[in-house]
């Protein structure tokens, strides 16, 4: 009985805390980025810094040019296309059989991740209210899980892993909102006909996934050239494609695990066979005949998804995000501050990521204990949830993201980066020394 418990833990856990130790990396990486743009652009580095990102990039064909735009839009539009492809794979792989699969595991982070969205939204809504600055209370809703997992990693390993995965689920079902919010109030004209050729282009992946096409080739080369440019010129913004292209990746194999473990045990007989000695470091070409089976049998037993996301995910933590934050963090510091503070951008992005995160994800969170509708898990008390909800305070890339869509307004935008900084820069650290006195008080 013991044994099955744990097995089932390890089902439970594994998965998500392998997914953190990657993150760790892509926390230090977008840190290290967050911190060179902001040296760059108040350095004598700032001119040739914006005139890289204003220098236009496209296609000439007969004389043509097309998708002409600047650097900074093919990073924000293009490059980032495939950080929310690989948060539309991780969604679905929770949703199929991860932490979202089932109402009972579910029910906590997708309510704390509503309030953790709602009330940041409607603090700074409060604060706007009847300017033309509203239009950035999307902002202060995002959390940003590669730095919010690696602040979570620093605190130690004494933290219980149920919070741990509280916070990635959290986290991704806040990813979730955010693209459902960029979906319906970040788009500019729609090009009707272009949307409805990209969604016939999804509906193409979906069919091919129910017909058993497991080739990602086809996935990519339909996902980018179809999906992908029809939703750029359609006016609605192409991470959405990038998602939806997500949602059609097959999440089932070929081959079950009970049919690969006898097919690959009898392949590795037949491989001892032919040099049951080992008497050369050299393979024959009947070993590596045999090699070459046991790699497709074990490719047709990994599912497509779960393969094009440990593929993605060392690139998008290493270098897309990376970019990212070096092309979008960059402000200049060199301000009159009493103009900060002409309108309440900045403070609302501030009170809505680090007071509304704070009380939406606890707030919630309690609600939905105090209703029964769900339970905490095992070692979670106040202080742990309270340190979690400042965590999600921390919204650099996807907060930033939302910048670039609300506003055009340099200033707007300058105001926007500098409320997020300070916000995240306060819930990373106070959130990390709470859980940290959390630990140490369970160990006294």
């Amino acid at each position: 009985m013991l044994q099955k418990s744990t097995s089932r833990l390890n089902q439970i856990f594994n998965p998500f805390l392998a997914f953190i130790k990657k993150e760790k990396a892509g926390g230090m990486a977008l840190g290290i980025s967050v911190i060179l743009a902001l040296v760059i652009a108040n350095s004598p580095l700032a001119g040739s810094y914006y005139h890289i990102l204003e220098t236009e990039i496209g296609l000439y064909f007969n004389d043509q040019v097309y998708l002409r735009h600047d650097v900074l839009h093919w990073i924000n539009d293009g490059l980032m296309a495939v950080f929310f492809f690989v948060v539309g794979l991780e969604l679905k792989r929770e949703i199929v059989g991860g932490e979202l699969s089932s109402p009972s595991q579910a029910l906590l982070p997708i309510g704390a991740a509503v309030g953790g969205m709602l009330v940041p939204a409607l603090i700074y809504l409060a604060l706007n209210a009847g300017e033309p600055t509203t239009r950035g209370w999307g902002i202060p809703m995002a959390t940003d899980i590669a730095f919010a997992l690696g602040v979570l990693h620093l605190v130690g390993d004494r933290i219980p892993a149920a919070a741990k995965v509280f916070l990635a689920a959290l986290a991704i079902v806040d990813d979730l909102g955010a693209v459902l919010v960029i979906a319906l109030f970040y788009t500019s004209d729609i090009s009707v006909n272009n949307l409805l050729l990209g969604l016939g282009f999804v509906l193409v992946m979906y069919g091919a996934n129910k017909a058993g096409v497991r080739n990602l080739l086809f996935y990519a080369l339909t996902g980018i050239f179809g999906v992908w440019l029809a939703f750029m010129s359609s006016g609605i913004h192409p991470t959405i494609a990038a998602v939806l292209a997500a949602f059609t990746i097959p999440a089932d194999v070929i081959i079950k695990e009970t049919d690969y473990t006898q097919r690959v045990e009898k392949l590795l007989k037949r491989f001892k066979a032919l040099d049951p000695d080992h008497r050369s470091p050299a393979l024959t070409n009947a070993q590596l005949d045999l090699l070459d089976h046991i790699k497709e049998k074990t490719n047709a037993a990994i599912p497509p998804l779960q393969r094009l996301e440990h593929a993605l995910h060392p690139f998008v933590s290493l270098f897309v995000l990376p970019v990212f934050a070096l092309a979008n963090a960059g402000v200049d510091l060199d301000i009159d501050f009493s103009n900060l503070f002409e309108n309440h951008i900045a403070t609302g992005v501030f009170f809505g990521l680090l007071a509304g995160k704070l009380t939406g994800v606890v707030g919630f969170s309690y609600l939905m204990k105090w209703t029964r509708l769900a339970v905490f898990p095992r070692d979670v008390n106040f202080k742990t949830m309270a340190g979690l909800g400042l965590l999600a305070a921390i919204g650099f890339t996807m907060s930033l993201f939302i910048t670039t869509l609300a506003f055009k307004d340099a200033a707007f935008i300058d105001q926007a980066k500098i409320g997020i900084f300070a916000a995240s820069i306060t819930g990373g650290i106070t959130g990390y020394l709470i859980l940290k006195k959390g630990i140490s008080g369970r160990q006294a």
